[in-house]
């Protein structure tokens, strides 16, 4: 795993420290020696890399990574050039179309985001090839909560955008009344009809952050 760094490192140092970790560190090592484990090693933290704490500006929360060949690769819902969007990602890119009017481009990589301070997190950040949720429950959980912990600790407005169940559980995290926390169903084929369409996630969240002082996210991803 490739270290995280700068003020991220600092906040989740003592989180390195607990028996969990080491529990997790040690049986995520276990799992990519043993079995074709998404995202590769050196980009579980991709997300924490290209997205610095002070930085952070809205968090899109999901669930676990992309499980099939070449997709995950540190940021949720992400995927690089080159690799077809995932039908939740189509989906997301939809609902982008009918509440912004921006066309979906021809790629899935979303790291124009990333460096614009929206931070693209999962609950977990490892799954076993072909199996979702294969790596429930082994210690991801906690430390993702410890990420959510440490940027509502910061003192400025933050959008938290919640996709899915799991996403949603972590709302009780979520304290700071400088948040604005859009809460809906997952972006997936299965789930998208039940509230994910029409929830308007990018306009509502640059609103906010328009109505607040900060600088508004360009959700035009560039081809």
């Amino acid at each position: 795993m490739a270290a995280i760094t700068g003020e991220w490192e600092k906040a989740l140092a003592p989180e390195f420290k607990k028996p969990y970790y080491r529990e997790l560190y040690t049986k995520i090592r276990q799992e990519y020696a043993t079995n074709v484990v998404y995202p590769p090693a050196d980009e579980i933290f991709t997300a924490f890399h290209l997205t610095p704490l002070e930085k952070v500006k809205v968090v899109i929360l999901g669930q676990d990574p992309y499980h099939e060949p070449g997709q995950a690769h540190g940021l949720s819902f992400s995927v690089k050039r080159g690799i077809e969007p995932p039908p939740s990602l189509v989906n997301i890119y939809k609902e982008l179309n009918a509440d912004l009017g921006i066309q979906a481009p021809g790629h899935g990589c979303l790291e124009h985001w990333a460096e614009q301070g929206v931070l693209m997190l999962n609950t977990l950040l490892t799954v076993r090839a072909h199996t979702a949720f294969s790596h429930k429950g082994i210690g991801w959980e906690q430390f993702t909560d410890a990420a959510i912990r440490a940027l509502d600790n910061e003192d400025r407005p933050i959008v938290f955008i919640l996709w899915g169940r799991p996403a949603g559980e972590k709302k009780v995290l979520i304290k700071n009344p400088r948040r604005l926390i859009i809460e809906s169903a997952h972006p997936s084929p299965l789930s998208a009809y039940r509230g994910f369409f029409g929830s308007k996630p990018f306009s509502r969240a640059n609103a906010y952050l328009t109505a607040n002082g900060e600088t508004p996210i360009d959700w035009e991803i560039k081809e």
